[in-house]
């Protein structure tokens, strides 16, 4: 476990934010207007302004919303080089790809050509995947911090000291950011201030990223517990006790909370009381963060074994073997599910069948994948982001 000297004060710097606030109606009318001449997936592109970690708090991982009309055929688009590995998912917002390495830095590339818009130095890998919210880019690093980056320039708004690595990849919710540390806590911190609102101390490290829906956050640790807190308070509303660390993140839809567990488990679990509606076996652990779209949990197995599970019963569906453990997290879009695999390939399936459409080969295990305008963004443990579309 990778731990930090736990700094005693939080360190947080202050600019001038706008809270959200209706746009006039002149404004909107001008802002059509401009639109008007901008193409299709431009206007995809700002739909995506607030996005994180399996795109959105509840992290289902369908990025339909803003997956645009084509969905990708493999094409190369073009791979930007790190000097690390990269295990954190890309997030989009407004055009730019936002993404951490092991080589300690976050990086915003444009989502079109790759290039390198800014860059920030932690003090270590960054493992966890960030979150975009009015302007702000956050993410944590193994060297404690939770960072609050200015989108556009890349500027330190803020940082808040925790007393071990975050790995877990934050969410924003009601001007709150969640996320998970090494040391065992959950925090809520002010969005705007990086002031701690709360936190929740587990038994053990919380990798697992939140996900947050009708006011509660929903969490794992490797105590082997998923937890439900009050997002405004942190209070435990519920614990349901797996047999495996909880590195999983949850996935919150139509009331169930669906999650892996080190157990070999992927658990439905109604988001009200935690009790147990299905659960099913797999032959491997299950790192992998479900995804839920269409009646359908998309998730992946240390058994080599991306699996689609009917999201009422836990009947299997449909499984697809890769030739590596699919730790990665799947996404869908456009009725293709991708999903990468430590047999170095990123993978796209059907999602009603499971017949792969297309993969792509690189030198090393895959991340989890993100998507928008018709382009799978996916980091690469050969030191590469790279980018799928069309010719």
């Amino acid at each position: 476990m990778r731990v930090v000297v736990c700094v005693l004060e939080n360190y947080y710097e202050v600019i001038n934010m706008h809270a959200h606030a209706p746009l006039s109606l002149i404004a909107t009318i001008l802002l059509v207007v401009v639109l008007g001449a901008v193409p299709a997936t431009a206007l995809a592109a700002g739909a995506g302004e607030t996005a994180m970690f399996r795109y959105n708090a509840q992290h289902t991982g369908d990025y339909s919303l803003v997956a645009g009309g084509r969905a990708s055929d493999g094409h190369l688009n073009w791979n930007y080089p790190t000097e690390g590995m990269v295990d954190s998912s890309p997030t989009v917002a407004n055009g730019i790809v936002y993404v951490g390495s092991w080589d300690r830095n976050v990086y915003a590339l444009d989502a079109e050509t790759g290039k390198l818009v800014w860059s920030y130095a932690t003090g270590s890998p960054v493992e966890s995947s960030p979150a975009v919210a009015n302007g702000i880019v956050y993410v944590g690093s193994d060297d404690g911090n939770v960072y609050a980056l200015n989108a556009g320039t890349g500027a330190k708004v803020w940082n808040y000291t925790t007393c071990a690595a975050v790995l877990s990849s934050p969410t924003v919710a009601n001007r709150t950011v969640y996320v998970g540390g090494d040391d065992g806590n959950v925090y809520a911190l002010n969005a705007r201030t990086g002031m701690k609102v709360w936190s929740y101390a587990a038994r053990d490290a919380v990798w697992s990223s939140p996900a947050v829906a009708n006011g509660i956050v929903y969490i794992g640790s490797w105590d082997g517990n998923v937890y439900a807190l009050n997002a405004r308070t942190g209070k435990l509303v519920w614990s349901y006790a797996t047999h495996g660390h909880v590195d999983s993140s949850p996935a919150v839809a139509n009331g169930v909370v669906y999650v892996g567990s080190d157990d070999g488990n992927v658990y439905a679990l109604n988001a009200g009381t935690g009790a147990k509606v299905w659960s099913y076996a797999t032959r491997g652990y299950v790192d992998s963060s479900p995804a839920v779209a269409n009646g359908a949990v998309y998730v992946g197995s240390k058994d080599k074994n991306v699996y689609a599970l009917n999201a009422e019963t836990g009947g299997l569906m449909w499984s697809y073997s890769t030739w590596g453990c699919a730790d990665s997290s799947p996404v869908i879009a456009n009725g293709i599910v991708y999903v990468g695999s430590n047999d170095h390939n990123i993978y796209a399936l059907d999602a009603g069948t499971g017949a792969k459409v297309w993969s792509y080969l690189t030198r090393d295990f895959l991340a989890s994948p993100a998507v928008a305008n018709g382009i799978v963004y996916v980091g690469s443990g050969d030191h590469s982001i790279y980018a799928f579309g069309k010719p």
